[in-house]
């Protein structure tokens, strides 16, 4: 992402940052495909209980699966901000993100910290659309200008 001069408004507080577009696809196909085998479970000709558990387990699996990957996002308030990937949730106070970066290619935004590493931020992503995750990442990075040490 180019330096740009950040947004002349503060976005409201508390600001929840995630790929909805990624989101509703996810857990519309999760839903879709348990219905599905649902169905197929059901009007299966042949075959034993076991089998019809095993095809709706497999699609309860398949739900759960694409939940979990729709799951990251970034929160920030006035305290700090939270980001969720996918299978961690880490609390940052302000003054320790040091910068918000998103490039042109990265598959997500990253946080460099004032500790010298940098946490991935996978609730802003451009897959789910690149002036989105730009937006997204503007409106982060001017909060932190604003409320960080």
């Amino acid at each position: 992402m180019s330096s740009s001069p950040p947004p002349a408004e503060l976005p409201e507080l508390p600001l929840v940052l995630r790929p909805r577009r990624t989101r509703a696809v996810l857990l519309g196909t999760g839903a879709a495909g348990l219905v599905v085998l649902t169905v197929i479970a059901v009007a299966l000709p042949v075959g034993g209980m076991v089998d019809r558990v095993s095809i709706v387990a497999t699609g309860l699996l398949i739900l759960g699966v694409l939940a979990l990957l729709s799951r990251p996002s970034v929160t920030a308030d006035q305290d700090g901000v939270t980001v969720v990937n996918l299978t961690t949730r880490r609390r940052l106070e302000w003054a320790e993100i040091v910068r918000v970066n998103l490039r042109n290619g990265d598959p997500w935004a990253h946080l460099d910290l004032a500790d010298g590493t940098s946490l991935p931020a996978m609730g802003i992503q451009p897959g789910g659309g690149r002036q989105q995750a730009v937006e997204a990442a503007r409106a982060l990075r001017a909060l932190v200008e604003a409320h960080g040490a």
